[in-house]
């Protein structure tokens, strides 16, 4: 058979625009984004048993952990408040810690998972709080941080105003 008398051109704009239908498809599927919230919460729980924490879920993710309770106010969302804290990744990773005279700071202007946090505790309590990436930096990097981390903070509240 001779190819020469056939028309091609039908088949290879339906060849085109299958390939195109695929194409697309394949590049929605590749733009989808990932729920972290399992993985954040067995990285968390997995923390909590390696380290053997005595930790309470709030049920937004966010875990916390009270070494002292504190005897003074209890932080507002609308709080300023002075913390001294460290900050780091589940590998031990330090990204971030004040001196022992903390930093103040308004409560509105703070990741989530401290603005969610930071009032669990009492002025002169301390603790740790367990923070999935959707309430800390979520899928942003921050310096040392990389996107959909669980962050760690080692935290005092050292007074509330």
């Amino acid at each position: 058979i001779l190819l020469s008398n056939v028309n091609f051109a039908p088949i290879m704009k339906q060849f085109s625009l299958i390939l195109c239908i695929a194409i697309g498809i394949f590049a929605c599927k590749q733009k989808e984004s990932i729920d972290y919230t399992e993985i954040d919460e067995d990285i968390i729980s997995s923390y909590i048993a390696d380290s053997n924490l005595n930790a309470i879920a709030t049920g937004t993710g966010l875990y916390y952990v009270v070494q002292a309770a504190g005897v003074g106010m209890q932080p507002l969302a609308e709080s300023t408040v002075t913390v001294a804290y460290k900050g780091y990744l589940t590998d031990g990773t330090v990204f971030d810690e004040s001196d022992s005279n903390g930093i103040t700071f308004s409560l509105r202007n703070v990741i989530q998972g401290w603005q969610e946090g930071i009032p669990l505790f009492k002025e002169g309590g301390s603790g740790m709080l367990l923070i999935p990436s959707a309430l800390g930096y979520g899928s942003s990097s921050q310096g040392q941080i990389p996107a959909n981390s669980v962050l760690i903070f080692e935290i005092t509240l050292i007074d509330v105003q």
